[in-house]
């Protein structure tokens, strides 16, 4: 049952974050900071998430932290990502701890040659990009940005440690329960594959001008996973 548990919390940590691309118009980015519950599928909370941005014209600092547990095992994750005004990243920079195994991970992001460089020193390697390419949480506020100018953005290999095919499908409007009261949510669905693994996960965007992040489903052996905002 350890492992189930331990196994369930890596996956969910990491494709929250996932779930949780090509240069766009003026961003609408706002500086926010939002709060969100991780729950079991029964609807119990394994912790809580933030995710933040802060932005100038020129630079733009995304944040998601995560702490959870269960009985003997926790979790604690810090994402930064550092992009230009168009959202392509510079730096990201990962640092996780599940249970005994901790890992920190930084990525380097090429805008001249496109390449993007995993670690640093004799560890490091290198590896063919684009120009613009998008870290995983510069991608979720690019998807953001899109879809307030009513696009989806095209599928797109995203950076978290190992690259990642993401692809985006529209899945119509859907109410959603919200701090009690029930709001339209644009549900989007992404298909998401990397080099050893793969999931599909839902993603609920509020209609607001920023398309706030409202919910997140990740369906996993155990059930389905959620991260819902908390107002």
């Amino acid at each position: 049952m350890m492992y189930s548990i331990r196994t369930t919390f890596n996956i969910t940590a990491s494709f929250l974050l996932l779930a949780l691309l090509t240069v766009a118009a003026e961003s609408t980015l706002p500086n926010e900071n939002l709060r969100y519950s991780v729950n079991w599928p029964t609807g119990v909370s394994l912790g809580e998430a933030q995710l933040s941005a802060s932005s100038s014209p020129q630079h733009m600092h995304f944040q998601f932290n995560l702490d959870a547990g269960a009985p003997a095992f926790t979790v604690s994750d810090r994402f930064n990502s550092d992009a230009s005004g168009n959202f392509c990243s510079s730096q990201f920079d990962k640092s996780t701890s599940h249970g005994s195994k901790k890992t920190n991970d930084k990525e380097t992001f090429d805008s001249k040659t496109g390449a993007v460089t995993r670690g640093s020193g004799v560890g490091k390697t290198e590896i063919d990009g684009s120009p613009c390419a998008k870290d995983a949480l510069s991608f979720l506020y690019f998807v953001r940005q899109e879809l307030s100018e009513g696009r989806i953005p095209p599928q797109e290999t995203v950076y978290f440690g190992a690259p990642y095919e993401v692809r985006l499908s529209s899945s119509g409007s859907e109410s959603i329960k919200l701090g009690g009261a029930s709001v339209d949510a644009d549900r989007i669905t992404a298909a998401i594959s990397g080099p050893s693994s793969s999931l599909t996960v839902d993603l609920f965007f509020l209609k607001d001008r920023a398309r706030t992040l409202a919910r997140v489903r990740v369906p996993l052996e155990l059930g389905t996973f959620s991260m819902e905002l908390v107002k």
